[in-house]
């Protein structure tokens, strides 16, 4: 059963530790027109360092629930309070108590996070694999895939026989870049296309000097075989720029870019725990190629750019 992990994304926390063995990313905003990312990771055991992690948002939830993954945060928006303390949301909580809204589930101790010397407060709260198994024992969550899971979250294609767009014809686009500044004005994200390797090298215009993503555990460049972006229907919750996003949709649109092309597609998900699928311009279902994902999420009206 997976982690789902939300990690700070701003200047002063790059790069982020352990971010580039997520199996799946996903970006979206939060207020003041900064994004945070959620990593989905597998094969987070051995993991030493990982963060800096930071606070919930109640639609990572639904994100996370897609994969039956136990949610891990450091913190949380008043917004997410309900959603976290409901029946069926496993999580790990940094905090055991938020003023005005009362206790968090999922805290069961201060060792849980540790805290660096190298950054201020709240960018340097990390976690590790050891201490992720210590609190999910300890709030008795299950490690294999509970009754919710539904198994079939991505159609792949074979590695033999992989999706290269190409009899999409001329509804395919060149990819060789995409960039999202003018979906996330701050961070500035965009990915540049490897033929040799066959992936996309994300990239963050937020840095200064080289803006390679990388992640400081390893210091490997983040690359994803499959980046899809999701737009969906926002509100801003208050003067403080909260947002809300409705997850739970049906023929929203979006994009699927692999292999240096993209195809226009719709998505729809039907459910907490039923996973968001993506569906060509036929009605059919995409095949995604094995490998990495970056999955953004975009506010409906919003614009990238692919060349």
């Amino acid at each position: 059963r997976p982690m789902a992990i939300m990690l700070n994304n701003i200047y002063d926390a790059c790069p982020q530790a352990g971010i580039e063995e997520a199996g799946i990313v996903y970006e979206a905003p939060v207020e003041g027109g900064l994004t945070r990312l959620m990593g989905i990771f597998e094969d987070y055991r051995g993991m030493e360092k990982i963060g800096s992690v930071r606070s919930c948002r109640d639609y990572y939830i639904d994100f996370a629930k897609e994969f039956d993954a136990v949610y891990i945060h450091y913190g949380q928006a008043v917004y997410a309070m309900n959603k976290l303390n409901a029946e069926g949301t496993d999580n790990i909580s940094g905090l055991q108590y938020q003023e005005q809204a009362g206790a968090v589930s999922g805290y069961c101790g201060e060792d849980i996070f540790y805290r660096t010397s190298d950054r201020k407060a709240p960018h340097n709260a990390y976690t590790s694999g050891d201490r992720i198994d210590k609190a999910a024992q300890a709030l008795g969550y299950s490690e294999t895939y509970t009754e919710n899971y539904q198994s079939d979250h991505f159609k792949f294609a074979s590695t033999s026989n992989p999706n290269t767009l190409e009899q999409y014809g001329s509804s395919a686009i060149p990819a060789t870049k995409i960039d999202l500044a003018g979906a996330y004005p701050i961070t500035k994200t965009y990915f540049e296309y490897n033929e040799e390797d066959g992936l996309y090298y994300r990239f963050q215009g937020m840095q200064k000097g080289d803006q390679k993503h990388m992640d400081g555990a390893n210091n490997k460049q983040l690359a994803f075989k499959n980046v899809l972006v999701q737009f969906a229907y926002y509100e801003t919750r208050d003067a403080k720029g909260y947002l809300s996003f409705q997850c739970h949709d049906d023929t929203k649109d979006g994009y699927y870019f692999t292999n240096g092309k993209g195809i226009h597609v719709t998505w729809k998900k039907t459910s907490d725990f039923a996973p968001t699928k993506f569906y060509d311009d036929n009605g059919n279902e995409i095949e995604i190629n094995p490998g990495k994902t970056n999955i953004c999420v975009v506010e409906q009206g919003k614009s990238i750019d692919a060349e």
